[in-house]
């Protein structure tokens, strides 16, 4: 498990950096592992047994292109991803996200819009039972 960064050093960080005069809003998002599996969440399969774990890789290159992709967006003025690997245990924090812009219809878009990303195309995640 990589050492996960401080929310509060990414907000000082970011109050500090030139655009921040232009951000009116900051949206994080922790993803953390759950012991409800994700089939029984997600398509409401009746499933008893608890996830004991998860094993979570990433593509590092491919977060890195829609964090990029991201910064581009209009409005968009910080931009901030940490992904947990390996074996992790359930209420283990998998993902940060913090994103910052102008207002805030563009910073929710933007955040789910990465989010989805960085969950559908980067990741691999294997729930353990």
């Amino acid at each position: 498990m990589e050492n996960r960064p401080s929310l509060d050093k990414w907000l000082e960080e970011a109050r500090r950096e030139q655009a921040a005069g232009n951000i009116g809003m900051y949206l994080i998002h922790n993803g953390v592992v759950r012991t409800t599996p994700k089939a029984a969440v997600r398509n409401g399969e009746d499933i008893k047994t608890p996830v004991t774990g998860m094993r979570f890789s990433y593509d590092g290159d491919k977060v890195n292109a829609f964090v990029e992709e991201t910064r581009q967006l209009e409005g968009i003025y910080m931009v901030r991803v940490w992904l947990n690997e390996g074996l992790l245990a359930p209420g283990d924090d998998i993902m940060l996200v913090l994103i910052g812009g102008d207002i805030r219809s563009r910073v929710i878009d933007a955040l789910n819009r990465l989010v989805g990303s960085i969950k559908n195309e980067c990741v691999s995640e294997e729930e353990l039972f």
